[in-house]
Formats: C-alpha cells, structure tokens, sequence
C-alpha cells in the first residue's frame, strides 16, 4: 500500500528516521518534525559536519549567476565545517564573551568577533513588500501537455516539457508577521525557471483587480491598510478607510464581492484557485496571436474556511495555512494544480461577447469561454531556508518569454513598470537577479556590469554594442534563434487623454452575475461578511454609501446587509442587470479529492488501542493525515503495543482537523480545570472533559463531518447532536472511514447551513 500511497509511504519513512532519535516512536510519522534526527538529552560536544536537509526540503537549482548550470550538490550553496567561524572562514574558539581588559574590564576595540556579528545581526532585515509582505512558497514542477502549442511558441508549453518552478502564495494588505487567515485577497505568484528564460504568472485567487487602471493602485492600498494615525487594524478591511474608497470608487465593487465571499478565506493554499487576472496575447509558430486568460484549477478542489474558523486560528494558529502547505509536501500530499487557458480571438476592438478583455474588473464566464487544460503544477519540495527563497523571490509581470506577451491593459502596464521599480528598495539594487532564487536557467549575456551585489566575475573588455574587441559578443538573436520579439500589433492614434473607454463604465453587471451564482449558503456569508465589515466602520455615511452600492447589485443582499446594520434600505440608482448565471463560480455542489485531508481521532488512555490503530492506518491508507488526541501527550496502550498522541486536550482545537472521529468516550484530562487550561473552565460539562465537548460542538457548528464508536453517542448527546442527522456517524466498531470519506469530498456538510427563507 506504501508504494501506491505518498502519504503512507512518507508517513513510514518520517517514522522510521525518528526511531533513529530517543524521542522518536512507531506512530510518530506525522509532518512537522524540525529537524532530521531527534537531538540527544545532552548537549552535543563531538564536532560533526551540519546535518542534511529533511527529506521534503530543497533550494535553488545550483546555476551560476549568468544561469550556467554548475553541477554542484544543493549543500555547496549551504554553510559547511563542523567548527564556528567568522564570515572569512577563521575558527573561533568562543561566541558567549566579548573580548575584555580582564573579566571586569571593559570591551575592546580589537574585537573583530564582536564587530562582525552584532554588524550582521543589526542589518539582517530588509524592508518588507509594500503589498503581499505575508506569504509562503514551495518548488515544483511544471509538466506540459502541449495542449498550448497551437497557440503559443514558448518552449515550456510543448508537449512533455517538465520545468521546474517555484510558487510563492500570500496575502495582500498585512505586514510580515499579520495572520494567514484573514479576509483578504490572495497572491498565488509562479516563476517558471524555462530554457528561454524567466516566465513569471503573477496572479490572485480572484480573477479581477479592485482598479481598472495602475495609477490607482496606491490609493486602493492605501485605502485598505491600516489607518496612518493608529496603525490599525491590522491585515483587514474592515475599517472606514477601505469601505470609504470602494464605496465611493465602484469599479472596486465586482472584487468587493468576490473579497466579501468565501473566496476571501480559502481553507488552504491547496484549495485555492489561482488566476493571471489580466488578457495575455499568445503567439504560435506561425505568428499567429491569440488573447488569452490563464487559470490555476486546483486538484483538490476550491474550499473556504467558514468565518468563525478564520477567527480562531488567526488565534490560536496565525501560521495555518503556511503550516498546511509545508505539512502537506513533507507528508507526501503534493498540491497540483492544473494551468488552464481561456482563449479569445485577437479582434481589432480586444471584446468578447460584450466584454472588454482589456478591462481587470471584468471575467469572462466559464460556460461562455471554457477553461482548457495546458499542463500540470505539482509543488513537491519545501524551501531550505525562508529568508534565502520565500522573502528574496522577485516576481516581475514583465518577465516573459518568446511565445508570450503583454497587451493595452493600462493596469497591466503599471505593474509592469512597479515590480521591477520595488526590488531596488528591497534587495538592494539591481542585481537581484542574480541570488540564487532568482537566477534564471537559460545563459545570460546581458552586457550589464557593476552596481550593489554584483557576484557575476564578467570576462572581457567591451560590454557595450557594437564591438570588435570582444569579437562582437554578445550579437543579437532573430526569430529563428529564439529571440522574444514584441508582436507587432497597430497601435491606436489620437490626442492624449486621461480616460477610460466607454466599457469601463459599467460597475454593476458582472458583480450581479457573481452574486447570482451563488448558492443559498454562499449568499449567507456574503451578507454576514459586509453586515461585519461595515458594523466596523465608525461613519455612518461610509455605511449608507455602501448599500447604495449593493442596491444596484441586488435588492435582497442590499436589504438584508441594512437591517443587520440597523439603517433604511436604499433604492437602486441603476436598472438591474438582466445576466446569466455562471455555476462555474460557485464552490459548493460538487465532489473532490480528499488528499491531505487532517482527520482528529479523540481517544484516551481507556479505548481499545488496536482499534486506534486500524482507524489511524485506514486515515492513512486513504492518503490522509490522522492526528491522536488524548488528555494527555505520551503513548496510548503499553508495551510495544503503542499509539503515539500528537495532540491533547488543552492544545487541540477544532479549526485545525477536516473531521473528527471519537474512539469512545474519553474521560477528563487531569488538567481540566479552568486555572490550568481556560477552555475547561465549563461549569456545566455534560459528559467527559469540557474541552472535548468544545471541539465537538466548534466541528459541529462549522460543518464537519463527526464519527464514532464505543460510546462516542452518548457524547454527541450531551452535546445536543442527534445520531443520524446529516454528517454524523455511529458505528459498532473502527469502521466508519468509507462513510467520512464521502462526506468529506463535499468538504463540508452544507445541510448544517441553512440559509434565511
């Protein structure tokens, strides 16, 4: 069974590198692990190289900076030596004492250690990204099917083409150290390392920009971080200064919308749709172009956290959704993706079917251009150092490659001018290309010299055009030896204006569609989502601006959004647009994948420990990860007879696991009481520890599957949970998997959420 599944075989493998340590046990095959081997009790004192990499981590190709392959291993590129040395390779005998005159005597001068180290350690920092600061990435692989060729020339898009990429997903508006769970816009940014060069899909997982145009884009940030006075709040929205601008401002409203539904709290990186926003232009081999817009479609599907889960684990686990990627690569649940195109014909006028694809507001509906399938994103290693990869990537929309090119979108233009303005701030001039994430694979021969950080040695006389001296290298390339050549498309003449086409006017249609695409449920959030955002704001003309607003998308989300803030119903401005629905939209009604999947099995010292074990392994056969919760760490069982816990009462919370199975009825940890552990503080437990009442009643009342067995009902009852309603099991015995599974490819149990009449 190892051999067919990843996660079984990697959960073996994570075990059996773990028996190697003291700490280490049979069931302790569960991701996370920080290092290789578990550490000795004692400090070490025999001196050793530094210890591999876990077995899920890997780092940049080992190219040159001119992007020559250099063969070496990925640990030539990392520190080496057993013995501490300064940054010029001298040993050191001590790093605890500065050098003194006498123990007592004061610090001197000559200590170049000293120096050094604290001169470091004061400039380890490099100033944050004004947007999308807070994210997490991954290496992979990019496999074409060569489905593209017919459209575009670039070599990755060939048939059978593997490149090698590394993605990188955050949000937009919070600082470094602000939560993963917000509700917020999400960047899902690739760079494909191609043998033409860099390619760089800078996209979101919402399809369309809040501005039409780039010269907009810092009012629209400004507007959504933190107010300039207070520096609050922090990573939201929900604060006057953002709904001031986008009431007032309604090209914002369609990504409004998207912002203020489920979209805007994906449940992982995993599940989360990804989309180049922008038209593309594509040109084949015949020189033939084509407008397209590219989508990320993710394997497992597109799932939401529910809003009092986002809430919490901005508590409890800020980290989540970088813990579960990372979690997920390391267990051998590879996230995929698969990389679609839309295509349009490259018309004088760039509309299709009414719509401006000039326009980033503006989608094209699935059911009216399909998403067709190019290839396949598999993310199969983890970063080797943060720092290094995740926060020194430079993405740049501009980087392109023959085969692909840019078209008139004025917001496209701007970006293509800002990303490559900002890293001269972050990384320090303009040689970023050359650390090691950022190298491209393909020889680079750019007749640029000097400047901050250059660790290119160049060779020869004349890095200028023409020359003789260096014997006219480098000499340009023509089509035919895969230069990137601009498509020559007739540009428009006229007087300069600062205008926007007549097709940019219409604010409202597209945002009806979306909203009419939901699904009961779905609309519910949406209303809770704005009736939460503008109860923050503090201006009551801010609010009534606001349902104005929703008034010309739809009367019943305009009026049920007014009463929660208790003010009048405002009529439309505009006729309703009359639009088709797109089901395409919608994330609930469908069945997907279960990879990866964290599944709570609640037990304690009392149960049948072979029954634990059969339903952990049963999780695990099904490519999923089981997590023990018991009062109390340690082992269930004795002897060799074992059941490794991973989590207890007092750490484990609902919002972390995918569904819950309860082997038995566990008992009360001796650490339930409130002075211990405030979540035991119930004074009402009906049954067992009131900490697991907690997680059932959270998993209940956000959608998750529940199971059990061995008294586990008399648990639900207590709870107030009726055995059979929808998405509760009650079995005689460990088997109960195949029903959860089933429950779980819906993601939730959306009967739980029945929506107003």
């Amino acid at each position: 069974m190892s051999e067919k599944n990843p996660v079984k075989a990697v959960a073996d493998k994570i075990s059996g590198v773990m028996h190697a340590g003291p700490a280490g046990g049979p069931e302790d095959g569960v991701p996370g692990k920080p290092a290789l081997v578990s550490p000795q009790l004692a400090e070490p004192v025999d001196p050793v190289e530094p210890l591999p990499p876990k077995a899920d981590q890997s780092g940049p190709e080992t190219v040159s900076p001119t992007g020559q392959p250099t063969g070496a291993e990925h640990a030539r590129m990392a520190q080496s030596g057993a013995y501490l040395t300064t940054a010029q390779g001298t040993r050191l005998p001590d790093s605890d004492h500065s050098l003194k005159a006498g123990p007592r005597g004061p610090v001197l001068l000559q200590d170049h250690h000293l120096r050094e180290k604290l001169m470091h350690f004061d400039h380890e920092r490099i100033p944050e990204r004004v947007v999308h600061a807070r994210g997490s990435a991954a290496h992979g692989v990019f496999q074409s099917y060569g489905t593209a060729q017919a459209v575009s020339k670039a070599a990755f898009l060939a048939r059978d083409v593997e490149t090698p990429v590394f993605v990188r997903f955050s949000t937009v508006l919070g600082s470094r150290g602000s939560a993963d769970t917000v509700r917020d816009t999400r960047g899902f940014a690739t760079k494909f390392y191609t043998e033409e060069g860099v390619f760089d899909l800078v996209g979101n997982n919402i399809p369309v920009f809040f501005i039409q145009d780039a010269i907009k884009f810092p009012d629209v940030i400004h507007a959504g971080k933190p107010h300039p006075d207070r520096e609050i709040p922090q990573a939201q929205s929900a604060h006057d200064t953002f709904w001031d601008f986008v009431s007032l401002h309604t090209e914002a409203t369609h990504h409004t919308l998207w912002n203020m539904s489920d979209r805007g709290i994906p449940r992982s990186y995993r599940m989360m749709e990804g989309f180049g926003v922008h038209t593309f232009r594509l040109v084949n081999a015949q020189g033939v172009t084509t407008l397209v817009k590219f989508h990320w479609k993710p394997k497992l599907g597109v799932h939401s956290l529910v809003w009092e889960e986002a809430q919490i684990l901005a508590g409890v686990d800020p980290d989540f959704h970088r813990r579960d990627l990372f979690d997920a690569i390391e267990s051998g649940a590879f996230p995929q993706w698969e990389l679609g195109i839309q295509t349009f014909p490259d018309s004088d006028d760039q509309m299709f079917e009414g719509i401006d694809l000039l326009d980033s507001t503006k989608i094209v509906p699935e059911e009216l251009a399909p998403v067709q399938p190019v290839g396949l994103l598999t993310l199969n290693a983890n970063p080797s150092n943060f720092f290094a990869e995740v926060e020194q990537v430079a993405f740049h929309t501009g980087h392109l490659v023959p085969g692909i090119d840019a078209t008139d979108d004025p917001l496209l233009a701007g970006r293509n001018f800002s990303y490559l303005d900002t890293q001269l701030t972050r990384l320090g001039g303009p040689n970023f290309p050359q650390i090691p994430i950022n190298r491209t694979h393909a020889p680079v021969n750019d007749m640029q010299r000097d400047g901050f950080h250059q660790t290119a040695v160049h060779r020869g006389v004349a890095p200028y055009k023409p020359n003789s001296l260096d014997g006219g290298c480098p000499f340009f390339a023509g089509a035919d030896t895969g230069a990137f050549i601009e498509v020559p498309v007739e540009v428009p003449t006229g007087r300069k204006v600062r205008e926007a086409p007549a097709s940019y006017s219409d604010h409202f249609s597209q945002p009806r569609l979306f909203w009419l695409s939901m699904s009961p449920v779905e609309r519910e959030h949406i209303i809770a989502a704005y009736t939460f955002e503008l109860s923050k704001c503090y201006e009551q003309a801010v609010k009534e601006r606001a349902l104005a607003v929703l008034a010309n998308i739809d009367p019943e989300l305009c009026a049920q959004v007014a009463v929660g803030l208790g003010l009048p119903v405002p009529a439309a401005t505009e006729p309703l647009a009359d639009v088709r629905p797109s089901p395409a939209l919608s994330q609930v009604g469908r069945i997907w994948p279960v990879d990866g999947r964290v599944i709570g099995i609640v037990t304690d010292q009392g149960v049948d420990v072979a029954g634990v074990r059969e339903i952990r392994e049963a999780v695990l056969d099904a490519g999923m990860v089981p997590l023990v919760i018991a009062p109390a760490g340690g082992a269930l069982g004795a002897g060799g007879d074992t059941v490794t816990v991973q989590r207890t009462f007092a750490t484990a919370r609902s919002v972390e696991f995918d569904a819950l199975l309860f082997a038995g009825l566990p008992g009360a940890g001796a650490d339930a009481y409130g002075a211990r552990d405030a979540k035991a503080a119930d004074p009402r437990p009906a049954a067992g520890d009131p900490r697991v009442m907690a997680l059932l009643a959270e998993a209940y009342r956000h959608g998750k599957a529940l199971a059990g067995w061995g008294g586990a009902e008399a648990l639900f009852e207590a709870a107030g949970i009726s055995v059979g309603e929808p998405g509760v099991i009650v079995t005689d015995g460990p088997q109960a998997l195949p029903q959860l599974l089933e429950l779980l490819a819906a993601h939730r149990v959306w009967e739980r959420f029945p929506a107003a009449a």
